[in-house]
């Protein structure tokens, strides 16, 4: 890939991915965050990879706690060498129903990266939808912008249209406002309204600024309403738009500048 930028057939006239010089590699960083963008893990399983032996630097077993860097230093990890991306790729993908939000399944079903050609870099979706979910899915080989993304320090906003069985009255809109209690505890506030009503159903649209497993369709329950479908149709400053399913397209330059300002990476 040129160093120039990479163009993608859906972007506007123009429109250039930016290159790495733009997000530049800082001289040394602590070993966990160089796995974590070289897209091995999250910083806290990078770390327990260390423990475990199974990482090294010029050769010898690395410490927890040490920095490295990127240009000079040689990391592997099980052996294999690691580099960090040349270029910082973040794709928007319209993921259909049907499609599992992992780089493989071990029962083999359909994956999401069965949608993206061969781009000549690794790449992974940052979290997840489910199965039977549709709506906006991110992709990056940018280990470290998805583990932000991800982070509820960054407060990064989500938005989902919901349909749910039933008419929700002012009482269950209001809980799933204020908080509904699962499992793990009290859901954040989030931002819950109507937008139109069916026979024996609604849509309702959902904004979370945080992401437990299962979340939207725990919370239907919760409140006496089943959720029935889920669409993604926001993250953070990224619209689907009419971007059709099954299709991606990279982030234009000002989605990628405001995403990496959201996330407390984007540097002048």
């Amino acid at each position: 890939m040129s160093r120039k930028g990479v163009k993608n057939d859906s972007d506007p006239p123009g429109i250039r991915h930016p290159s790495a010089d733009q997000y530049p590699v800082p001289g040394t960083m602590r070993l966990q965050k160089f796995l974590a963008q070289a897209g091995v893990a999250s910083r806290r399983a990078a770390e327990e990879l260390i423990r475990q032996g199974r990482v090294e630097v010029n050769g010898q077993r690395a410490e927890l706690g040490c920095s490295v860097d990127p240009v000079r230093d040689r990391v592997s990890l099980d052996a294999k060498p690691l580099s960090l991306p040349a270029q910082r790729l973040v794709l928007a993908l319209h993921k259909p129903s049907g499609f599992v939000t992992t780089a493989s399944d071990p029962q083999g079903r359909r994956t999401v990266l069965d949608l993206i050609p061969d781009l000549g870099v690794r790449i992974f979706p940052v979290g997840r939808l489910d199965y039977d979910a549709t709506g906006l899915l991110l992709l990056t080989n940018d280990g470290e912008l998805a583990n932000r993304l991800l982070h509820p320090r960054y407060g990064i906003s989500k938005v989902y249209d919901v349909k749910v069985k039933g008419h929700p009255d002012q009482k269950a809109i209001e809980q799933l406002r204020s908080g509904v209690r699962l499992t793990e505890g009290v859901t954040a506030p989030a931002g819950v309204e109507i937008i139109r009503e069916l026979p024996n159903a609604a849509w309702i649209r959902i904004t979370l600024h945080q992401g437990w497993n299962r979340q939207i369709k725990r919370m239907g329950q919760a409140v006496g309403h089943p959720v029935l479908k889920i669409s993604r149709i926001a993250y953070g400053p990224v619209r689907l738009g009419t971007l059709s399913p099954g299709r991606h397209r990279l982030f234009r330059l000002d989605e990628i500048r405001k995403i990496y300002e959201d996330a407390g990476l984007y540097r002048e």
